[in-house]
């Protein structure tokens, strides 16, 4: 259902910004240096939809061969492409945006990215309408490997149907990775109805606790950051109406895991060794802030880590072993010895 909300953003993104230039904050900035890998896609992309980019992170993730993927916000369709680019000719892209201009943009240049990219036809599409009713665009149910959001979900006036929708439309293992602005406290309804305010993406900032309160409500027991900054506000006037409220930039994963992740990190003597191989990170993987598994060096692993590790699409990259038939209580978040007293980070 359309509100003043959706209105006022598709306004602001469709009419008042022309570029990223015109944007009063770092929120709706992206944060996160771009990899390494992604580079020479993004040099082959079309100017226009690099001006026109909005985001707050580099919500990408790695592995996506043959991949569908699901970009909600797509705007421009800069993060669509680069994912395209990344799934291959076998994989699948569809954007998802509320505002015209953004989505009439994404369209004009699918071929002639596709053509820039290689494919012999496009494997992008993009679809106006709601992130809060994918079904209406005909996303069906368990259908998508990844979904990606670059500062987009504090946009929607009401989260909770556009999680909903999210877990609804992957497949089991499949993963939500989303960059996101995210707040120290709940906010008071006079900024959350600014309309600027909302449009820069800190109006509809998350609270951060109630953020994971939802998701656990949902099936997403343990939620993943994988890299935090903080979020500047220059401007004079819009520091002040946000008095001593703080927020920050968060790009986050979750995956789509029911029954398997538990809300805590629990210990079954499980022990995870990645074997490399995967795209931009040849020697060493990183899963979120604390976990980064070097290429052929063994490291105890919780629970759900093992879980996140062997019922995705990375399990191909990597050798678990152990199952969950012994508890040895609540896993030790501090540096595991192991191998010959060598020590690796495994932190929860």
């Amino acid at each position: 259902m359309e509100t003043l909300t959706h209105t006022q953003v598709r306004d602001y993104y469709g009419t008042t910004l022309q570029s990223a230039g015109d944007l009063k904050t770092s929120a709706c900035c992206p944060s996160e240096s771009v990899p390494e890998h992604h580079r020479p896609i993004l040099s082959l992309l079309p100017d226009e939809v690099l001006a026109k980019f909005y985001g707050c992170g580099s919500p990408i993730p790695a592995a996506l061969d043959g991949a569908t993927v699901l970009d909600l916000g797509c705007g421009t369709g800069r993060d669509a492409f680069v994912a395209a680019a990344l799934a291959g000719p076998a994989g699948r892209v569809i954007g998802v945006d509320m505002t015209p201009e953004q989505v009439e943009v994404a369209k004009r240049h699918r071929e002639a990215v596709a053509d820039a990219l290689g494919h012999p036809a496009p494997t992008t599409e993009f679809r106006l309408g709601l992130i809060e009713d994918l079904g209406a665009l005909g996303v069906e149910d368990e259908s998508v490997d990844v979904v990606i959001s670059n500062c987009v979900l504090n946009l929607a006036p009401d989260k909770e149907p556009v999680f909903r929708e999210i877990w609804r439309v992957l497949k089991p293992g499949g993963e939500l990775y989303a960059s996101d602005v995210f707040a120290d406290r709940r906010l008071p309804e006079a900024i959350r109805r600014d309309p600027v305010l909302v449009g820069e993406c800190l109006g509809g900032a998350l609270y951060t606790e109630d953020f994971r309160r939802l998701m656990a409500r949902l099936g997403w027991a343990d939620v993943r950051t994988v890299a935090e900054s903080p979020i500047t506000v220059e401007d004079p006037a819009l520091r002040d109406a946000l008095g001593a409220a703080r927020f920050v930039s968060r790009t986050a994963r979750a995956f789509k895991l029911p029954g398997l992740v538990e809300d805590a990190c629990e210990d079954y003597g499980q022990m995870a060794t990645y074997r490399g191989g995967v795209e931009g990170q040849r020697h060493a993987f990183v899963l979120d802030d604390h976990h980064t598994f070097e290429a052929g060096r063994p490291a105890l692993v919780c629970g759900n880590t093992a879980a996140m590790l062997q019922e995705t699409r990375f399990a191909p990259f990597f050798d678990v072993t152990g199952d969950r038939s012994t508890h040895f209580g609540l896993f030790d978040c501090a540096p595991a010895p192991v191998g010959g007293g060598a020590a690796t980070e495994s932190c929860c």
